[in-house]
């Protein structure tokens, strides 16, 4: 996005991408696997998303809604209606009053410590480690609060041509307007001199500039070797949390799910205590695929299980669900993967989450004092933190600062 406005702009660009690929932690996968662009990252689209969506309008491409009812499984029995929160009243309240900012942990801890609140405090965990990806003991409470009383990003939609399909876009923009994108191209260190920046590969090719963004995952900041002007900033991501997120895949011959109950035809989220605890469908699309997050702390945990475990571990997490044996899942089990984006070497993680020190890291990062720039998703300052829409949002706020300095 960042290339895109430079291009526009007139100015000469060059993309180092350490891939063999663009996009990142976007990854549409084959769509002979799965029988549609199905994605091994982000698949939805939050709310508004005014970037995205523009975006989308002028490549042509469409959104889907997603439709359907959620469902959960408690003591082994299904329902279509989740559980009222317990004491929602009190931690509307409490929330409303904090004024300083701490881990959401501690704030449970010091507010709703008694047994009686042990309903409220495990449903709050798995949601700051599932939904957000996040470790409670550094999520912002303030951030919980900002996305629990404005009920979260919003709608949910899909791009129908996929994510993957944008990132072409793009790329065949920046080289429509003369960008050059090099593949496999792992920086190692960015160096300046005479108001000019030199940026260093792995393989041993260095590419002079007038000046560098640097859109790595917060988590690969420390592996490039950096100015010692630009340091500070970049030490300031620590204070950025970094989620991990394992995404389980599974395409079956048929919506198995709906033909032992007609009532879960529309099937949409399910949510369940077992070890893969949330799934969904592409309802309304018909594709029998299903699909498993395993997020926050835990992911962590498991760093050398191999895609192939994963893949069992969700399919023991759906059988337990549904009270159905493994080995009849797998009869029906036509394609499957799983993506551990905390193993992944350029990435190291899913998506970030706001700690109470994060708005000051931002403040930091996003100084456009030097020749080097930070962009991507951790460093967008609104509500979409961690988004498709904050990355896209960052690369143009940060190309026209670029413009701002140069004009």
């Amino acid at each position: 996005m960042a290339a895109r406005e430079l291009g526009r702009a007139g100015k000469k660009v060059t993309v180092l991408e350490a891939r063999d690929r663009c996009g990142g932690r976007i990854y549409s996968l084959p769509i002979s696997q799965f029988g549609y662009p199905a994605e091994g990252g982000p698949e939805f689209v939050h709310g508004e998303a005014a970037v995205t969506t523009a975006l989308l309008r002028e490549a042509g491409f469409s959104l889907a809604p997603v439709a359907g009812s959620r469902w959960s499984v408690r003591a082994g029995m299904l329902s279509r209606s989740a559980p009222a929160l317990p004491h929602a009243d009190r931690l509307r309240q409490l929330l409303a009053k904090l004024k300083t900012d701490l881990p959401i942990a501690e704030f449970l801890k010091t507010h709703f410590a008694d047994r009686q609140y042990d309903e409220l405090r495990r449903t709050l965990t798995r949601t700051v480690e599932g939904y957000d990806a996040a470790d409670p003991a550094r999520a912002s409470t303030f951030a919980l609060r900002d996305e629990w009383m404005n009920e979260g990003l919003g709608p949910q939609r899909r791009i129908v041509e996929g994510h993957g399909a944008l990132i072409a876009f793009l790329a065949a923009e920046c080289r429509r307007l003369g960008a050059a994108i090099h593949l496999g191209a792992v920086v190692t260190a960015i160096e300046t001199g005479n108001g000019r920046i030199a940026a260093r590969c792995r393989d041993g090719a260095v590419h002079d500039a007038d000046a560098a963004i640097v859109t790595v995952p917060v988590a690969l900041l420390r592996g490039i070797a950096l100015p010692a002007e630009v340091r500070v900033q970049a030490a300031a991501s620590a204070e950025i949390g970094v989620g991990n997120v394992v995404k389980i895949l599974l395409r079956f011959t048929n919506k198995w799910w709906a033909e032992r109950r007609r009532d879960l035809a529309d099937l949409s989220f399910l949510f369940s205590d077992a070890t893969v605890p949330t799934w969904w469908t592409q309802n309304p699309a018909g594709h029998a695929v299903l699909t498993g997050w395993y997020s926050g702390p835990k992911a962590d945990r498991v760093p050398l299980l191999a895609a192939s475990e994963f893949v069992h571990m969700g399919l023991r997490s759906l059988a337990k669900a549904f009270g159905l044996s493994v080995e009849r899942l797998q009869r029906d089990l036509v394609a499957a993967a799983a993506i551990n984006w905390g193993n992944d070497p350029f990435a190291r993680g899913a998506y970030t989450y706001a700690t109470p020190q994060t708005r000051r890291a931002l403040a930091t990062l996003k100084r456009p004092d030097g020749l080097v720039l930070f962009a991507g998703e951790a460093l967008y300052a609104g509500r979409d933190m961690g988004t498709v829409e904050a990355a896209l949002a960052s690369g143009h706020e940060t190309a026209h600062a670029i413009l701002a300095m140069k004009s």
